[in-house]
């Protein structure tokens, strides 16, 4: 198979059930979904259990016990069968050439970063009942950018731009050298220089992207932009952000004693 695409999840099986959905879309077929759960949560497993995946698919879980989306990522790299690993959250629906795209791009020398729009409650809630169809979403945003984009947020970031069309030149001036952890893909060789996610992180965000970015630059890695070319929709939700002190400290620590290879990933050096 092509790739292996990643998924976080914890406990929403709703919002699960709409990316599944959205798999459906997909233009490339040849690829392995595995469901990566921070958590043993009963209900995420009968429905994972009895959902009519399309592509081999696994279920990496473990014990909840707090925030450990590193460690549940790391597992499941580990689990993957293909060399070509695509990473989103279990709340973000798929343009339907998505992972055509990261594929299309995907080099060993470079680790592909895109963005997210962030969908209205509006839109995201049509999505979810089945009322907007997932190749109906671009006319639903392009309508928004005409008009009023309304609650959306980053909807710049929506808008598909085929790399064979006559705008194509826009996305090549769209540079973006972070990565989003909704929205990227490496090879399993570049993860594993790294020695994978930095499982010393116990708090969301920097470092399940952020920290990732300048680890895998110390390493050589290039960042590629696939920035209106391999697009994610990511639905409305309260935001479950947190004071970022303890990460930041923690980044920067890493970052002074160059420890782009991290000690408590993959592997426990």
């Amino acid at each position: 198979m092509k790739a292996s695409l990643i998924i976080s999840v914890y406990k929403n099986t709703t919002f699960l059930k709409g990316v599944l959905n959205s798999l459906k879309y997909q233009s490339e077929k040849d690829f392995e979904v595995i469901i990566s759960e921070d958590g043993k949560d009963a209900n995420m497993k009968d429905y994972i259990n009895n959902y009519p995946f399309e592509q081999p698919y696994q279920h990496i879980r473990q014990d909840d016990l707090g925030w450990r989306k590193n460690r549940s990522l790391n597992n499941a790299i580990k689990a993957a069968k293909s060399d070509w690993l695509i990473f989103i959250d279990g709340d973000c629906i798929l343009h339907q050439r998505f992972i055509e795209m990261h594929l299309r791009f995907a080099k060993d020398n470079i680790v592909l970063a895109g963005k997210r729009v962030k969908l209205d409650k509006e839109t995201s809630n049509l999505i979810l009942e089945k009322k907007l169809n997932i190749d109906r979403i671009q006319h639903q945003l392009k309508q928004k950018l005409i008009f009023g984009k309304g609650q959306i947020g980053f909807l710049e970031e929506g808008i598909f731009i085929s790399p064979k069309s006559y705008l194509s030149f826009i996305p090549k001036l769209r540079k973006n050298n972070k990565l989003v952890g909704c929205n990227m893909s490496f090879s399993k060789k570049a993860i594993y220089a790294i020695n994978g996610f930095d499982e010393d992180y116990t708090l969301p965000a920097f470092g399940e992207d952020r920290d990732l970015s300048w680890r895998f630059t110390e390493t050589g890695y290039k960042h590629f932009s696939l920035r209106n070319i391999a697009i994610v929709y990511h639905l409305d939700h309260p935001a479950g952000w947190i004071n970022q002190d303890e990460n930041l400290t923690k980044y920067r620590e890493k970052r002074n004693r160059n420890e782009f290879v991290c000690k408590n990933g993959l592997l426990k050096l």
